[in-house]
């Protein structure tokens, strides 16, 4: 409670660390108005005196005021200049008018891949469609790969799925949204990050720490959004083939039209298809599925800049299925028989999706929106004799609407959420089916002095059907203590159901017994997770020997009340129970940014992590989580000639060792060693721009072909007592090419 009290007085305090001794406003372009920024160094004075100011980065500008000042003139170059009359100490918001038949100048500055910023209140980094060409990625799990913040693993031995983590936790814990409607939860947690793909995708923005409460009351280490690429600024048809040596092939299509002077639409047409089988390490087992999957996306963008009108509307239809197992399994002959060990993984997703948003044309600062998501997800698998069943179908609104109190210093968002998940799941015909119902109301205010500080405090109240009545507070602090030096801090409060089967299915590709230790929650048995987590980070840019960079430090500590705790510590068995005991994840991260030369960047990174939970067999740091870990990535092109260019990118990953599960009470043959040993991984990608239309690119992953010996516990007898899949710890495949081209028509 001390919290809440907390977070409720800084927003009303700080509502009052105003004093209109001085006159403030807000210089905006006229051509702009929805940019949250406004014209920075505008020159403001009052007429006939030598009382000058200057707009600072934000547009805004503080000036001594007397009564008798009654003309304030507005100038700046390339703006007509602005006689305005004063009547009153109002926050004064003034938009300038381009002037015509200037000179044109021509300035080239070139953007960063990842941006940071030293304003925004939260700790949160874009990742731009510059970013995510430096590797294959041919969908969003593998659009993290040169990012230090984000860790990719796999998640079993058999189907070849990334999992990624973040602040030491897995993505469960994150909060993954597409144009911040939440996508990736439920039933497509393990697989739904594949359902995206790389092409798609247009900028990628990672929260660290508490997020909004905006957004809902999930998120607990951070979130994940995405935004896909728009009718009206995509290119009108863009081509991306892929293949890799893995036997992966990949076909992305785009086809943008304008219809009218306010409605542009896409169609986008995602294919791949793995039908090639490969044996790497020679256990019998395919080391990547056979698969394929059809992903149809319809996209409808209306805007009407006049009017402040702007909407999205969103069809897409996906099916992808995937085969797993022995390589002599064929599923009409084998299916439902102990001859060969296989699985097949079918899913058929629908989504359909609506965004509306109005800005105030003579106020841009106040908005409302409105969003609302259908989707259906139905996925039909077995694994060897163990059968998995789910169809899961969410409906998500939510209603937003933006303003201010009293000046653009002083800002809120308000508004009402519903959330309807139904689940049908079945684990070998027991039948786990819920429905889950929230409704929620959240308020977020947001204070910026426009020069060092800001704070955004957020509280919201949910009504859920089976978690009950409660509040999630979040609070995110910045300070500005010089010149491009930043610090933030946050800390908020996250409450999920925990979705066992959905988010841990490699435990039916082995041969362990299920245990649920029933606590008479309403999920499962088992009650909510609920969790803190505190952060605090400072960035500080920098400039040696005429070069550009940055380094930034991270702390974050999450510490769970209480966690459904995944088990693995017995080789017979998975067992989920309420925790008794603790459970933090300690995660610090230190990140150097440089541009060595020109067009060549260099980016290193060392985290370090603590992730320790009371097992039932005692206080264990979480198996298969490395706690050093050191990146780098160097990346380079050369300068533009006739619209030809070269890129280079180079990544390596340094994985420590990793504490391994219990695996002392199987036999010998099929035990392992109570730690991993630390590996390198190294990964490189050439492209070839040959014009602005057409390039083409070939790139290796595990160019050290770093290969995990035993992913596959009990190979040789897949339906004994000692077969396991889920202790993974390294690549399985080897080393592995791949080659592409993009084709594109303005």
């Amino acid at each position: 409670m001390k919290k809440y009290i907390l977070s409720f007085l800084l927003i009303f305090v700080s509502t009052f660390l105003f004093s209109q001794t001085t006159f403030t406003g807000m210089i905006m372009d006229k051509n702009n108005p929805t940019n949250a920024l406004g014209v920075e160094g505008a020159s403001v004075h009052w007429l006939d005196t030598n009382v000058s100011a200057i707009t600072n980065k934000k547009g805004w500008f503080s000036i001594a005021y007397k009564p008798e000042y009654k003309k304030l003139v507005v100038s700046y170059v390339g703006f007509k200049t602005d006689t305005l009359t004063i009547t009153n100490l109002e926050t004064l918001h003034h938009f300038l008018t381009p002037q015509g038949d200037l000179e044109e100048i021509t300035i080239k500055s070139k953007k960063k891949a990842i941006q940071k910023s030293l304003f925004s209140t939260t700790n949160v980094f874009t990742v731009n469609s510059a970013e995510l060409l430096k590797a294959a990625c041919c969908n969003l799990a593998e659009s993290f790969e040169t990012n230090p913040s984000i860790d990719v693993s796999f998640s079993d031995a058999l189907t070849g799925t990334r999992q990624i983590r973040m602040l030491g936790l897995t993505s469960p814990y994150l909060l993954i949204t597409q144009e911040n409607i939440p996508s990736v939860r439920g039933a497509s947690q393990v697989f739904g990050l594949t359902f995206t793909p790389g092409t798609w995708v247009e900028s990628i923005q990672i929260t660290k720490g508490a997020g909004s409460v905006v957004n809902g009351f999930e998120s607990i280490s951070g979130q994940i959004n995405t935004e896909l690429v728009k009718p009206a600024t995509d290119k009108s048809f863009f081509l991306n083939a892929f293949a890799s040596q893995m036997g992966r092939f990949e076909v992305n299509t785009h086809f943008n039209k304008k219809v009218s002077e306010k409605w542009h639409t896409g169609l986008y047409v995602h294919g791949n298809y793995t039908g090639q089988k490969f044996d790497m390490n020679d256990d019998n087992f395919l080391d990547m599925p056979l698969a394929k999957q059809l992903n149809v996306l319809n996209r409808w963008q209306f805007t009407d800049a006049e009017k402040g009108w702007v909407s999205f509307i969103n069809v897409r239809f996906m099916n992808d299925e995937k085969q797993t197992g022995e390589l002599n399994f064929n599923p009409e002959l084998h299916k439902g028989t102990t001859q060969f060990w296989g699985s097949e993984i079918d899913t058929k997703r629908f989504e359909t999706s609506a965004k509306i948003g109005y800005v105030f044309p003579e106020m841009p600062y106040q908005s409302f929106g409105f969003q609302i998501a259908y989707s259906d997800h139905q996925q039909d698998s077995y694994f060897g004799l163990n059968s998995y069943d789910i169809q899961h179908q969410s409906v998500y609104s939510n209603l937003l609407f933006n303003s201010i109190i009293g000046d653009t210093r002083n800002k809120f968002k308000t508004g009402l959420s519903f959330t309807h998940d139904n689940y049908d799941e079945f684990v070998n015909m027991s039948d786990f089916g819920r429905k889950e119902t929230s409704v929620g109301a959240f308020f977020e205010y947001t204070f910026d002095n426009l020069d060092d500080f800001s704070l955004v405090a957020g509280l919201r109240a949910d009504s859920h059907n089976l978690l009950g009545n409660f509040i999630t507070p979040r609070l995110h602090l910045r300070y500005n203590p010089w010149e491009d030096g930043v610090i933030k801090a946050s800390f908020g409060r996250g409450k999920r159901s925990a979705n066992i089967f959905a988010e841990n299915q490699q435990l039916f590709a082995s041969s362990r017994q299920i245990n649920i230790e029933n606590n008479n929650g309403n999920i499962y048995g088992l009650n909510p997770e609920i969790a803190w987590n505190y952060g605090i980070s400072y960035l500080q840019k920098f400039n040696v020997f005429n070069q550009k960079g940055d380094i930034t430090f991270d702390y974050y500590r999450t510490d769970f009340n209480n966690q459904v705790v995944v088990d693995w510590e017995n080789p017979q068995a998975i067992s989920f129970y309420d925790l008794d005991g603790k459970s933090i994840a300690n995660s610090f991260q230190v990140e150097v940014n440089y541009s060595l030369a020109t067009n060549l960047e260099l980016r290193t990174a060392y985290k370090y992590f603590d992730i320790a939970t009371t097992y039932k067999s005692g206080d264990l740091q979480k198996p298969i989580q490395p706690q050093h870990r050191f990146f780098a990535n160097l990346s380079y092109e050369t300068e533009l000639e006739n619209e030809k260019q070269w890129r280079f990118d180079v990544t390596f990953n340094a994985i420590g060792k990793q504490r391994l599960p219990d695996t002392s009470s199987n036999p010998v043959q099929y035990q392992l060693p109570e730690f991993a040993a630390p590996y390198q991984l190294l990964n490189s990608q050439i492209t070839r721009v040959f014009s602005d239309r057409f390039e083409v690119y070939i790139g290796a992953e595990n160019l050290t072909n770093v290969q995990q010996n035993n992913p596959i516990l009990g190979n040789d007898n897949p339906f004994g007592p000692n077969f396991d899949t889920t202790i993974v710890y390294a690549p399985i495949f080897g080393r592995a090419m791949y080659t592409g081209l993009r084709f594109n028509i303005n």
